[in-house]
């Protein structure tokens, strides 16, 4: 009998259990999905008046782009300082959504493969806490960038200079052709739902991360990707989305509490002092 040979038993019986425990983290992180609503409130900016006003001055706002700004916006923008094309080109690509995804995805495979039993009720309940913010983060940026990168591709409006002018209503819906996609900007949806949904967490990251948003949309009009009333779609769809998914946690009390009055505020998260020395315990030999 070799020296080795009695540890093969209990590293099998380790990898059987943290596999078990695996797999019991990831079906408490699905039924999370599954958990019942809590709340019948309704959130105060979905109230039908507001709703109401709201829509009418987006559409208007988006109709007067169109319009009056669309052409000029785009023609100018072919005129642009070289040196603002360039820095532009760089900063327009940290406007995808894969920025924020990924991160969160590989935080949740490691948090998913390091909440063992074994930990204290502490330790377990910062890393069921912050699951649940990642995971909001993850649907809030994600789905509106799902939903209307198909959508965008229904709607086939042309993108600027396609076809070899700067009219701004030319559309080949139903095409699926990316020539043909301009409304709305994806990175636009992308940005502003990242906004939002980090913004909602954590308020005191709103004035960066709306200049952040702002500066993508604009980015997609100087080179020429996308109109100006692209961006602002992109932008008020991709807010929405994340308010939406927000209202969504909210209702089931996970991450957001939605009071009877209709106003939404975060649980409070652990605190930066809590996830240091939680993660100094996880790393430790």
């Amino acid at each position: 009998m070799s020296i080795g040979s009695p540890l093969k038993p209990a590293s099998a019986r380790a990898a059987a259990a943290q596999l078990h425990g695996l797999r019991a983290n990831l079906a408490w992180a699905f039924a999370l999905l599954a958990c019942s609503r809590k709340s019948a409130a309704t959130p105060l900016w979905r109230a039908r008046l507001r709703l109401a006003i709201g829509a009418a001055v987006a559409v208007a706002m988006i109709a007067a782009s169109m319009a009056v700004l669309d052409a000029p916006a785009v023609s100018a923008a072919q005129h642009a300082p070289e040196s603002m094309i360039v820095l532009f080109e760089y900063v327009t690509g940290f406007g995808k959504s894969v920025w924020f995804l990924l991160p969160i995805v590989v935080a949740l495979a490691l948090i998913a493969c390091l909440a063992t039993p074994s930990l204290s009720r502490m330790l377990r309940g910062v890393l069921a806490a912050l699951t649940v913010r990642l995971g909001f983060l993850f649907f809030a940026i994600g789905l509106p960038g799902l939903v209307f990168t198909i959508a965008k591709r229904l709607v086939g409006r042309a993108r600027p200079f396609v076809e070899g002018g700067a009219g701004p209503l030319v559309y080949r819906p139903l095409g699926w052709n990316v020539e043909y996609s301009s409304l709305p900007s994806g990175h636009a949806v992308d940005a502003f739902a990242a906004a939002m949904a980090i913004g909602t967490l954590w308020p005191r990251m709103r004035p960066v991360m709306w200049t952040y948003a702002v500066v993508i949309a604009v980015s997609r009009v100087v080179l020429t990707a996308h109109f100006p009333s692209d961006a602002m779609v992109g932008g008020l769809v991709g807010a929405l989305g994340a308010l939406l998914v927000r209202d969504w946690y909210a209702a089931r009390r996970l991450a957001f509490v939605l009071g009877a009055d209709g106003r939404v505020r975060s649980w409070p998260g652990p605190s930066f002092v809590r996830l240091k020395r939680v993660a100094g315990q996880l790393i430790a030999p």
